[in-house]
């Protein structure tokens, strides 16, 4: 069975697939901040994670690795970590510098939640052609 921070560093370090599976059939990925740039928050369940995921894989960060991965905090069935994807967006074409942080909580060695905070602006810029301007209009 695995523990929160193995669970953790498989997330960073695997494909959508592999990723997608470590998540309980009612697990969560959660982006609160993401619904400010009107992409939903969050996705429940492997099969809806795996298809963001994919998405983050194949599409907007093609080919990314996570980078500069740090364990910040190791409570058990609980782990904090931040970690980066420092790429070029398959999108906009702009290079992105996007910071995470993660919160995960697991149970019986599977991912329950896991919530991360990001930069929205530079996930705008990255997943809009435009950018913020793209998200503004969108609003308008």
């Amino acid at each position: 069975m695995q523990t929160a921070r193995e669970l953790m560093l498989a997330y960073i370090a695997g494909t959508a697939e592999e990723t997608g599976a470590l998540f309980l059939p009612e697990g969560t990925l959660e982006l609160p901040y993401l619904a400010s740039i009107g992409l939903p928050p969050v996705l429940k369940g492997p099969a809806e994670i795996t298809k963001f995921l994919g998405f983050l894989h194949a599409t907007l960060y093609p080919k990314f690795k996570f980078q500069n991965v740090k364990v910040l905090i190791d409570g058990g069935n609980q782990v904090f970590a931040e970690y980066q994807i420092n790429h070029k967006s398959g999108i906009s074409g702009k290079f992105v510098n996007q910071q995470f942080f993660g919160h995960l909580e697991a149970e019986s060695g599977k991912i329950r939640r896991l919530r991360e905070a990001i930069d929205v602006v530079v996930a705008a810029e990255a997943i809009y052609p435009n950018g913020l301007k793209d998200v503004i209009a969108k609003r308008s």
